[in-house]
């Protein structure tokens, strides 16, 4: 089972290498949308996750149209405090695309226009702005992957969970 991890136009690096290890340890695609707010040898994105960089399914896309041209058979769900729909109501497929905005504007209007009715929310208190993008898009592939019963991936502890 496939599942996709896209960033908008991401600004922070370490957002980014937080979430390019998250995809690293659960087996996700990660797709980058350009422009990025930093170059992808930034020593921020690096040290959050050098160790995994290589283990990596990542794709770069110029621009929005191109990602949608490119990837026009998946599913597509957007992760936005607009959103109407609770993130762990809804009911992921194979080869869904689990999209971020970046973390100072969230996605562009016109986008969730467009896509209302896929438009999903983590719950979180009304005064607060947002929560980190790091930890958006971990939330949402976990309860993806809670959904599908973690397929492929280790549920007993490993040699660093010895007691």
């Amino acid at each position: 089972m496939n599942i996709n991890i896209v960033l908008v136009e991401p600004q922070i690096p370490q957002n980014t290498g937080n979430i390019s290890r998250t995809c690293a340890v659960t087996g996700a695609k990660l797709h980058l949308v350009r422009p990025l707010g930093f170059k992808i040898s930034d020593k921020h994105l690096k040290r959050a996750g050098l160790d995994y960089w290589d283990k990596l399914d990542i794709f770069y896309y110029d621009d929005i149209e191109e990602f949608f041209e490119k990837n026009s058979g998946g599913q597509f769900f957007f992760f936005t405090t607009k959103g109407g729909i609770v993130h762990s109501r809804v009911s992921y497929p194979d080869n869904a695309y689990l999209i971020f905005g970046r973390e100072d504007k969230g996605l562009p209007e016109e986008l969730l226009k467009a896509h209302i009715e896929s438009c999903v929310r983590i719950p979180m208190r009304s005064e607060l702005r947002s929560l980190n993008l790091s930890n958006s898009a971990a939330i949402a592939v976990y309860e993806v992957l809670r959904q599908w019963d973690y397929p492929d991936l280790q549920k007993k502890a490993n040699r660093h969970g010895k007691i």
